[in-house]
């Protein structure tokens, strides 16, 4: 009777499995791929929803300019409404903490603040998830036979903190994306206020202005400014505005740019020499970082030199040469008497 061949292994992996498997991921990207040049959406699309719902809240007088500031309303609905119950009962849910992950959620883009529930629910329950599978995975099904006790102990706190940070470091990612984006398009956002203050536009409209120039280029700053207008026309106190753009934006050359515009409102200075001002520094602190990134890329650059670049140089200039002298000396025949 004849046995049938065994499949063909590399480092202990069944070479016909991962083959499939790798096939299965890439007819999956493909359909994934085609799905999403198919659903093509105008990203301004939600933008103008958000805005426009934005708009209609404050037409309707719900945000008002009392001791409870930044509250602005929450939308409540029946799954943050039992999330918030449970932490609740569980003597686990704060104030100043759930202020706090609502800042970062405005900082981050996400104006939704009854997702704040949601992120200190998934601080609670993502050790226990994690913690629960590193338990499956290490101690019951014994995945890692070879690890000692310490290994396996350090696996499951691993595993354990990170399902407590996991929330933290995607809101932080988030933010961190959203301040850079808002950066690189502050100077020519001022550079544009100056001229609409110039031209005597008041400060609403020339927000307004460069929310509706910059959107395309800098969608993150046009979406800000956009709402910092339409808080402008609303709002009884426009210094609210203003502290609101402050809030959620985690950038320092923002705050200098609120306060600012506060004093000016207050003072009476000229709005346009002060923007100028500050657009002046904003353009030589953007200069002096990318000579600092210019001046480190030499270190930078020294590990990939060694490790990919000088080893492909070597071979091909010394890899004619060494096949020459193996065809000399070392695969030479020796010669028929």
């Amino acid at each position: 009777m004849e046995q049938t061949p065994a499949a063909p292994t590399l480092l202990g992996i069944n070479v016909v499995h991962a083959g499939s498997i790798l096939l299965m991921l890439a007819a999956a990207a493909m359909i994934l791929a085609i799905y999403a040049a198919i659903t093509v959406r105008d990203p301004m699309a939600k933008r103008v929803k958000a805005l426009g719902e934005r708009r209609e809240q404050l037409k309707a007088g719900i945000i008002t300019s009392t001791a409870r500031k930044r509250n602005s309303i929450v939308r409540r609905n029946q799954t943050t409404d039992t999330i918030r119950s449970v932490l609740e009962k569980l003597r686990v849910l704060q104030d100043s903490q759930l202020a706090v992950v609502q800042q970062r959620l405005a900082q981050a883009g996400i104006r939704k603040k009854e997702w704040a529930v949601a992120v200190i629910f998934g601080r609670m329950i993502g050790p226990i998830v994690l913690g629960g599978l590193a338990i499956l995975w290490i101690y019951v099904l014994q995945f890692f036979p070879e690890w000692g006790a310490f290994k396996r102990f350090m696996g499951f706190a691993v595993m354990v903190i990170f399902g407590y940070k996991a929330p933290d470091i995607w809101i932080a990612n988030l933010v961190s994306k959203r301040t850079h984006a808002i950066r690189k398009g502050l100077p020519d956002a001022l550079d544009l206020l100056v001229i609409c203050a110039e031209a005597g536009l008041t400060v609403d409209a020339a927000f307004g202005r460069v929310a509706r120039e910059l959107g395309r280029a800098y969608p993150e700053l046009g979406d800000e400014f956009a709402l910092t207008a339409i808080e402008l026309s609303f709002l009884t106190e426009r210094r609210q505005a203003f502290e609101n753009l402050a809030y959620r934006v985690n950038l320092d050359s923002v705050k200098g740019v609120t306060t600012t515009m506060v004093q000016t409102e207050r003072y009476g200075t000229p709005l346009a020499s002060a923007l100028r001002v500050l657009s002046a520094e904003f353009r030589n602190e953007r200069m002096m970082r990318a000579e600092e990134k210019a001046a480190r890329l030499p270190a930078i650059m020294t590990v990939p030199l060694i490790l990919f670049i000088l080893p492909t140089l070597f071979i091909v200039i010394l890899g004619p040469a060494a096949c020459a002298i193996s065809d000399q000396f070392i695969n030479r025949k020796p010669p028929t008497p």
